[in-house]
């Protein structure tokens, strides 16, 4: 009983010297500031990298957003491209346009110099 009643008196003690600020007091941040302040400065660097990190997530998502339109959009000039430039549809182009355009049957003539002609 003696052992319950000395260990109910210190917890008593202990929430008392809680209440009242005696556990964490003046003395105990003048004998200790160095640690204390390393703590602090820890939590402030720990805070400060969790910032950085969440907005930096946040940049990479709205990033890969932009990447993947401009991909999407790419892909769409891309297609509206090889579709203009099929031989047929240009020619149905020319021929709306009505430019007297014809296609060639033979490939074009390659001229070269001949030296004995001179």
């Amino acid at each position: 009983m003696a052992q319950q009643a000395t260990k109910k008196k210190s917890d008593d003690n202990f929430l008392k010297k809680l209440i009242f600020g005696r556990i964490l007091s003046l003395d105990f941040f003048k004998k200790h500031w160095v640690s204390v302040f390393v703590v602090v400065m820890a939590i402030l660097i720990y805070i400060t990298n969790r910032y950085q990190c969440l907005t930096r997530m946040e940049d990479i998502r709205k990033l890969e957003q932009e990447l993947e339109i401009v991909e999407t959009e790419r892909i769409r000039e891309r297609s509206s491209y090889m579709s203009r430039i099929r031989e047929s549809s240009m020619q149905e182009m020319v021929d709306t346009m009505r430019l007297n355009l014809k296609i060639q049957d033979q490939p074009p003539y390659k001229l070269t110099k001949n030296e004995s002609s001179q």
